[in-house]
């Protein structure tokens, strides 16, 4: 494969031709916004139940760690501020990066990605590295968080930091619909691409997987 992703995909569905793994000629094209967001919705589900089972841990160990626990409600507690910050936070973050980074490494695709055919790969074409994942990771946190700070100087409340916070998400998908080549905001700024595979390409993660394993 060459340096660059051969005649890099456009959002008019300019052209790329199969790797030589892969002799089909079918095309792969620049997955579209509202693939990538159905993508995302069926990923998210699995993402929140891993959150929300990491984060129960975390608060058994904190509370056994750092409070005294009483028999009744009125002796309830708050975490303390200092281990939110220093170690849930980060353990949400590395939850994260870790759920992308694995998928992302071993064949470019989520499940969620499977099911829609897309497969996310750097500029060469080749399967993201830890380094690449954490990088798009990031750069897909960058409008949010924006739009986030902009919420909060107008309403600090709760409800417009978390709804400004979901517009700059949305941003990052919208912006495909007015760049030329229809690359979201991540793909730009992490030097990535998500693709649309033809149904004779996508493999599919468990099979990549599979194959790897078998030819150790």
């Amino acid at each position: 494969m060459s340096k660059s992703l051969p005649k890099r995909p456009t959002k008019s569905a300019a052209k790329t031709k199969a790797s030589a793994h892969h002799p089909s000629e079918e095309e792969l094209t620049i997955a579209k916004p509202g693939t990538r967001m159905a993508a995302i919705l069926y990923d998210g589900m699995l993402i929140l139940a891993l959150l929300f089972l990491v984060g129960t841990l975390l608060t058994v160990i904190g509370t056994l760690i750092t409070m005294e626990t009483g028999s009744e409600s009125s002796q309830a507690q708050s975490l303390p501020t200092w281990y939110q910050n220093v170690v849930m936070t980060p353990s949400f973050i590395l939850t994260l990066v870790g759920f992308y980074g694995i998928f992302w490494r071993r064949g470019g695709q989520t499940l969620g990605m499977q099911t829609w055919r897309l497969k996310t790969v750097n500029s060469n074409g080749h399967l993201l590295t830890w380094g690449q994942s954490f990088k798009r990771i990031l750069a897909a946190s960058i409008m949010p968080l924006i739009f986030g700070i902009i919420g909060s100087i107008i309403d600090g409340s709760r409800a417009v930091l978390l709804t400004s916070a979901f517009l700059g998400f949305v941003f990052n998908y919208a912006f495909c619909l007015f760049n030329p080549r229809g690359l979201a905001v991540q793909d730009m700024l992490s030097n990535t691409i998500t693709l649309k595979m033809p149904k004779t390409e996508n493999e599919g993660l468990w099979r990549v997987i599979r194959n790897r394993k078998q030819g150790k």
